[in-house]
């Protein structure tokens, strides 16, 4: 849990009359970060909408889909976002001259009025939503690690073995049969 970032009634929010200011310091459980998680985020309640700010970085350690070697990722979060403080976000309707022509046209999120806003979960989800969902460490990767063996003759034309297949290979050759099993 980040310090200081606990949930916040948004009927509380409503009667502070200005925006809530977080400073983020810390790190999260569910994000396991080389780096504490920096920055700041603000929530305002507006009536039926919540505009939250926040920028935040952070640093990760993600292993490479490709050569399977580790590498450091910076996520960067600069983000201002609209939800909805209603039972459904389509009932969300901007035209009522409280927000300026910029605002979107449909929200997408939406909080119960009576309930909180938890800050810690949408620094989370800003700085989820940054992370690559194909994990590459650069374009001077490698490729896959080969498998070198000493009895492998330097004119064999069979192309290595992909070590991250093992696991799979080692369970396709403990369900053959064995030959004293097999029905010729």
């Amino acid at each position: 849990m980040i310090p200081g970032l606990e949930p916040v009634a948004l009927k509380e929010l409503l009667a502070l009359g200005q925006p809530r200011i977080w400073e983020v310091n810390g790190n999260h459980n569910e994000l396991s970060s080389l780096t504490p998680i920096r920055g700041r985020v603000c929530a305002e309640h507006r009536g039926n909408i919540l505009e939250v700010e926040g920028s935040l970085q952070t640093i990760i350690c993600l292993r490479c889909d490709r050569c399977l070697g580790h590498f450091n990722q910076q996520l960067s979060v600069d983000n201002r976002e609209l939800i909805w403080l209603g039972s459904d976000s389509s009932e969300a309707s901007l035209g009522d001259g409280v927000f300026d022509a910029e605002a979107p046209e449909g929200l997408m999120e939406c909080l119960d009025p009576r309930g909180c806003f938890e800050p810690e979960r949408w620094v989370f989800e800003q700085l989820s939503l940054q992370m690559s969902v194909v994990n590459r460490c650069g374009d001077h990767c490698p490729g896959p690690p080969l498998q070198t063996s000493a009895a492998a003759a330097p004119t064999t034309t069979t192309p290595p073995k992909d070590p991250r297949w093992q696991a799979l290979r080692d369970l396709q050759a403990s369900m053959e049969p064995s030959p004293d099993q097999r029905h010729d």
